[in-house]
């Protein structure tokens, strides 16, 4: 079977998190054989700059750095762990990939969104999944869900900032097919039914 590359996009506490775990369960049960990995994040490089791109300590950090170091992270995720995973024929799942450099930096930090595009193709090599599921949430309803949670750099941001990430979100998901936008207000295992779903009959046409 030719590969796959699924990735989940949303704002912070969307469940992006959580529905991708299920997809990766469900898909493993099938007997396919799955990667499941996340950004920032994935490899020992990167994740040792998604600690410092989270750290509340580094609040005082410029727009450009933070896009800069989210590429760093990316390019070493992409290169090390997601092209071998495709090669080796494997269903990729990301929770996290380039569409957040767009909605976060691109357009909630009002950067250069040619730049950010011809960044996000180096560090990426032109690597595009082939699928991506956008969890839509109110920003308010995000500040509910992480009541409880220690907050890092980038979910401690305002409410303002989190609702610019979501249109962000919405808008990008009008200008290609491959992205699904989900309301992630339902119920975890509707929305789970439906991404199955959504993914079966992508499968389908490969």
């Amino acid at each position: 079977m030719k590969s796959l590359f699924i990735t989940f996009e949303g704002i912070e506490g969307s469940g992006k998190s959580t529905q991708a775990n299920l997809l990766r369960e469900y898909l493993v049960s099938q007997g396919q054989k799955v990667f499941l990995s996340r950004e920032p994040g994935g490899p020992k490089i990167s994740e040792q700059i998604r600690d410092i791109l989270l750290d509340n300590d580094n609040k005082m950090m410029t727009a450009e750095t933070e896009l800069l170091l989210y590429l760093a992270a990316r390019n070493q995720h992409t290169s090390e762990w997601l092209l071998p995973a495709l090669n080796r024929g494997e269903i990729v799942i990301c929770d996290r990939y380039f569409d957040s450099t767009f909605a976060y930096q691109g357009i909630a930090r009002n950067m250069n969104l040619v730049a950010v595009k011809q960044m996000n193709d180096f560090a990426t090599y032109n690597l595009k999944p082939n699928l991506t599921f956008i969890l839509d949430i109110p920003a308010e309803l995000l500040i509910y869900r992480l009541l409880k949670k220690k907050l890092d750099r980038i979910e401690s941001e305002s409410v303002e900032f989190h609702n610019k990430v979501r249109d962000a979100y919405l808008n990008i998901a009008k200008y290609d097919e491959r992205y699904v936008a989900i309301d992630g207000r339902e119920d975890i295992y509707k929305i789970h039914d439906d991404i199955i779903s959504i993914v079966n009959n992508r499968m389908k046409e490969i």
